[in-house]
């Protein structure tokens, strides 16, 4: 069994202690990882303080050549990975290819985004007492990037935190989920085969908490970035004081059907976008607002749509849905459901569990206050109430504490437009599902669903400080 260790300036670190890391489905043995304490978590940020001068001084076109030829040592080793995500993650095949894939194609976006960083000149003369002065901007990098990530994906939200950082000349101290740590150290070994400066990204695992608080704590961590829930995330905004944060939390993403749409193809797609990777998406679709005039078609198309995912071993290659992350979980999605049952919904398709798999389940009539309609379920359930209207359908969707993304198909331009501006999201996806994300376009939410936009470009101008240089040439 594999016995990773951490990684700190470059080298390989032992810890005193090991925590036997298991894969969610099989609940086999797969690797015995390292856990930091605060000894450890000082080391690594003093590597990062340390390589900040080879990285600022270190030109875009060897920042994006290193991101490059980190891309494609991912590609050809596209099978590994992928099977090291769906082993740990129980995320199935064909999801875990998908996140190689975009994963590739984010540290491609990165290196091309390392070549872009610019300035702009500033027109001084446009007041009085301007006159004689030149003005420009320049974007430095940040310094010390601390980037917390979670487990749902493994290798692409890590990239979404360290192809900016690399690219914008930053250093990293990275604490990935303790649930999927072995994809981030594979990252952190093809970074080293890349040209990465030793010292340029530091890899610790252990307690959550402890190892947490001590990077967004430290002074010498110039910028936290974070994906993860909002309990967290506002703990995480409470101890950072004045340094930057990025936090990217939940949602329970709604989606809107109005009459008239092609409902065959959108229940169809919203099958895809409440069941992937077993619902365990920051954006997956949880709730569903279907106008009373197509609702009955919608729910039988839609239910026969979840019937035939195919539920199993993550790495079966026909598998749709497998395990949830951990069996807390299952409990947790079961005990909700079973509350919306005693509050009046109605299952029409799943509703129970076999082991660590909960079936795709599908919730009609749902109470608002119910916990799987105003909480993130992050699991295999979505609900479809009707509505008379559509003012009443955005209505539900906004009343909600998260706001990330939201879908809604409809075919008239004046709704899409009224509609756009009146949901209370980071980002609307008119005739498709809130879970649609490409990963060069700025992706975040407002209220509890968190503070910036990820997104290479975006996050760059995150892990950069804008610097004003003026000119007097009198």
């Amino acid at each position: 069994m594999k016995r990773q260790k951490l990684l700190i300036g470059g080298r390989e670190v032992e810890t005193a202690t090991y925590t036997t890391l298991y894969a969610p489905y099989s609940k086999e043995a797969i690797a015995e990882i390292a856990d930091a304490g605060l000894a450890e978590a000082n080391l690594a940020i003093e590597a990062a303080v340390e390589a900040k001068a080879v990285m600022r001084k270190m030109p875009a076109h060897k920042r994006a050549a290193i991101l490059e030829k980190l891309a494609r040592l991912l590609a050809e080793r596209r099978e590994e990975a992928a099977r090291l995500v769906a082993l740990e993650a129980a995320k199935p095949l064909k999801a875990a290819y998908a996140e190689v894939d975009r994963t590739i194609q984010t540290y491609q976006i990165a290196a091309e985004e390392a070549k872009r960083i610019h300035g702009e000149t500033i027109p001084m003369d446009a007041v009085p007492g301007g006159e004689g002065r030149f003005g420009y901007t320049v974007r430095e990098p940040i310094g010390v990037v601390g980037a917390i990530t979670p487990f749902n994906f493994p290798l692409n939200l890590v990239a979404h935190k360290l192809g900016p950082a690399i690219a914008s000349g930053n250093t990293i101290v990275l604490k990935p989920a303790p649930q999927t740590p072995l994809s981030a150290y594979f990252i952190a070994e093809l970074l080293e085969q890349a040209g990465l400066p030793e010292g340029a990204l530091n890899v610790i695992t252990g307690d959550g908490r402890l190892l947490g608080e001590a990077i967004v704590k430290d002074p010498r961590v110039n910028m936290v970035t974070f994906t993860g829930s909002a309990a967290v995330g506002a703990s995480i905004r409470a101890m950072a004081g004045i340094k930057r944060v990025t936090l990217e939390l939940g949602s329970n993403s709604a989606v809107i059907i109005d009459k008239g749409v092609p409902i065959e193809a959108a229940a169809a797609r919203a099958a895809v976008g409440a069941f992937s990777y077993q619902g365990q998406v920051c954006i997956s679709l949880q709730r569903v607002y279907v106008l009373a005039d197509v609702f009955e078609e919608f729910v039988e198309r839609f239910t026969t749509e979840v019937r035939k995912l195919q539920v199993g071993d993550p790495l079966d290659p026909t598998t749709d849905v497998s395990a949830l992350i951990s069996e807390r979980d299952v409990t947790r999605a079961l005990e909700w459901m079973e509350e919306a049952r005693e509050l009046g919904a109605t299952v029409a398709c799943g509703g129970k569990a076999e082991g660590g798999i909960v079936l795709p389940t599908v919730l009609l009539n749902v109470p608002p206050h119910a916990q799987v309609s105003c909480k993130e379920v992050f699991a295999p359930v979505v609900l479809v109430n009707k509505v008379n209207t559509l003012e009443e359908a955005v209505e539900k969707v906004n009343d909600s504490e998260f706001g990330l993304q939201a879908g809604l198909y409809t075919n008239d331009l004046k709704t899409a437009l009224d509609l756009s501006e009146q949901l209370q999201v980071g980002g609307v996806m008119i005739n498709d599902i809130p879970t649609f994300r490409v990963d060069q376009m700025p992706y975040g939410g407002i209220k509890q669903s968190g503070l910036g936009r990820e997104g290479i470009k975006y996050a760059i101008e995150d892990m950069t400080e804008l610097k004003l240089v003026v000119f007097n040439r009198s």
